[in-house]
């Protein structure tokens, strides 16, 4: 069961705008027409970041718009922040705060063999990486440049670790890059 960063960017490389909008983003495709609905198929638990999980609270009708529901996630959610957020109706939601290792274990257990989804934002994202928790990146590249956000992966992580895996088109808009993480070797002893 591999845990995926899976994530949209503008062209320059921030996920949302300074204020955590994501707006930008949903007039370059469709859901329906993006590899989205194979890749949730899979998802057995997510780890969210607290301004994400925040937006999603903010923009429960363009997220119903979007995709259906105010909450569209079936699968049980863990939402890192330091602070008390407001629970979504009908969310399968647990709040922690701190290093991820032991709560991703928790998340395996719940995952039940299928695929663990850090949804974001990029710092938690990197924290899994940091971790060494984090298998893949798959990053849709949107047709758009915001100057400046929240960006995309704020880390430094130089090749070989990342592995292009594939390319795809997805209209006219979006491409989606995915990346295997190499895990490095135990050093000697």
């Amino acid at each position: 069961m591999p845990s995926q960063y899976y994530t949209a960017t503008s062209l320059d490389g921030f996920l949302a705008t300074e204020d955590d909008s994501i707006d930008w983003l949903f007039p370059l495709g469709s859901l329906a027409q993006s590899s989205y609905p194979d890749f949730i198929a899979e998802v057995g638990a997510l780890a969210m970041g607290s301004s994400t999980y925040e937006w999603m609270a903010r923009n429960a009708e363009a997220v119903l718009k979007e995709t259906g529901a105010a909450w569209p996630y079936s699968q049980p959610t863990w939402v890192f922040s330091s602070r008390q957020l407001p629970l979504i109706e009908g969310a399968d939601v647990c709040f922690v705060s701190g290093d991820v290792r032991p709560v991703f274990t928790q998340m395996q257990a719940a995952a039940g063999g299928r695929n663990i989804w850090v949804v974001g934002g990029g710092d938690l994202a990197g924290q899994f990486h940091d971790a060494g928790l984090l298998d893949e990146i798959i990053v849709q590249i949107g047709s758009a440049t915001l100057g400046k956000g929240k960006p995309l992966f704020p880390r430094r992580v130089l090749s070989p670790v990342l592995q292009l895996q594939s390319v795809r088109q997805m209209g006219s808009g979006m491409a989606e890059l995915r990346y295997a993480v190499c895990k490095a070797a135990p050093d000697a002893l």
